[in-house]
């Protein structure tokens, strides 16, 4: 199937891409269907767009390749609503933003995501975690474009 996007033009996607979020992300409730797209420039980074707004890409990181030790406790009820067996089936992304200079990863409201099943959720976690991880400060002749 084709989809239309603003990031990327029209790209072509398999059904079984798509990642159904049950109750939308943060900001985003109304978005429950997702694609996940590799970065062509940068193996670190992917892209969730959103298959109901084209407009609507969001830029994603694994936390654990910045923060090692990085994890994060599921409640029981989003063990059960991710139909998760066991914590490998549990993929984690952190969604990366720009605060003025410096992008930054929320390591507090990530997305955990069951491969198998192709559901997702964005939990809140109330650990110690810090709110945002800084990832890169920006290049000045970025700034203005990013």
């Amino acid at each position: 199937m084709k989809i239309h996007t603003t990031r990327f033009a029209a790209i072509e996607i398999e059904p079984d891409d798509i990642l159904f979020f049950r109750h939308g992300l943060l900001g985003f409730e109304d978005c429950r269907h997702w694609v996940l797209l590799a970065d062509a420039d940068n193996r670190a980074v992917a892209w969730l767009q959103s298959m109901q707004h084209s407009d609507i890409a969001l830029p994603v990181v694994s936390p654990r390749r910045f923060v090692a030790d990085y994890q994060v406790r599921l409640e029981p009820s989003d063990v059960e609503s991710l139909q998760l067996t066991s914590a490998e089936q549990a993929y984690v992304l952190g969604v990366v933003s720009r605060d003025n200079e410096v992008l930054t990863m929320n390591l507090r409201a990530p997305l955990v995501i069951n491969l198998d099943r192709r559901i997702g959720c964005q939990v809140v976690t109330t650990d110690s975690q810090p709110m945002q991880y800084e990832l890169a400060t920006l290049p000045t002749m970025l700034r203005r474009s990013a």
